[in-house]
């Protein structure tokens, strides 16, 4: 027979993984007790399956350890003295008949036990890995959370301090014929030029449209920002202006528009406070 066309035929790897049928074993196992060369293929196949093993071996964490010996009914070794816990010996009588498959087989087992423990130390360190980036991941949202609050809070606190100041003139914008019931009040500090809006009653528009705020200076109308209604009465901080005579709301498109749409005005307000 070609021993070298035997041997490339994958009967070795079929023999050492158990996949062999009972024929192909039998006679795999006759050739072995006429050709070492044979016997050389496969050991360096086993040998080669348990080098593979040992090189992707990584340091196992304790607790992984503890499970895997627990999986396989053993103690997991401990460093301090004692008795240790010894399995049983078992006889294989099939082993018994054929020394070489036997020890080639064990040694299979053996670099299949060390592929397996590597698969789940990988598995336990990929767990770990993405449980810490998800602390980090947490920590950083609600650094970000904080840190966005606290930016709330000091634009509410100077709102809130504007609009309670005593040089702050409140302009009531009312609804014209257009939109009777539209209502809104203008905050507006002449001195450092602030201007706040709180929308009381303004119905919400298409996703096209936005309100827009004009300051009337001289009769000339100038652009203080656009804005959406919501349901709250928030504070909306304005574009600033040093002059106004009026105050006016006007629905432009998404955006806002350089000029007013006249009629489309939804409130104006006069601004009693000296020029």
């Amino acid at each position: 027979m070609n021993l070298k066309d035997y041997i490339e035929s994958g009967i070795i790897e079929s023999y050492v993984m158990g996949l062999a049928s009972e024929s192909e074993r039998a006679e795999f196992e006759r050739l072995c007790a006429q050709y070492p060369e044979l016997v050389a293929a496969r050991r360096k196949f086993e040998e080669g399956i348990e080098a593979s093993a040992k090189e992707q071996a990584l340091p196992t964490p304790p607790e992984v350890k503890v499970k895997i010996f627990e999986a396989i009914g053993k103690t997991a070794p401990s460093s301090r003295s004692g008795p240790s816990s010894i399995p049983p010996k078992i006889h294989n009588m099939e082993n018994a008949k054929s020394p070489a498959r036997g020890m080639g087989m064990l040694r299979f087992v053996a670099a299949a036990a060390v592929i397996l423990l590597i698969a789940m130390v990988w598995l336990y360190m990929q767990a770990k890995q993405q449980n810490q980036d998800l602390v980090k991941e947490n920590d950083g949202l609600k650094t970000q959370r904080d840190t966005a609050q606290n930016i709330l809070n000091r634009i509410v606190d100077e709102q809130k301090h504007a609009i309670g100041d005593p040089n702050t003139t409140v302009v009531n914008m009312v609804g014209t014929k257009v939109a009777p019931k539209s209502s809104a009040n203008v905050y507006w500090d002449s001195a450092s030029s602030s201007v706040y809006l709180v929308v009381k009653n303004m119905p919400k528009l298409p996703n096209d449209q936005q309100y827009q705020l004009w300051a009337l200076i001289d009769g000339k109308p100038n652009d203080l920002g656009v804005f959406d209604a919501t349901n709250e009465k928030l504070i909306l901080k304005m574009k600033d202006t040093k002059r106004a005579q009026a105050f006016a709301i006007t629905i432009e498109k998404h955006g806002g528009s350089p000029s007013p749409t006249l009629e489309k005005m939804q409130s104006m307000g006069k601004a009693t406070q000296t020029q």
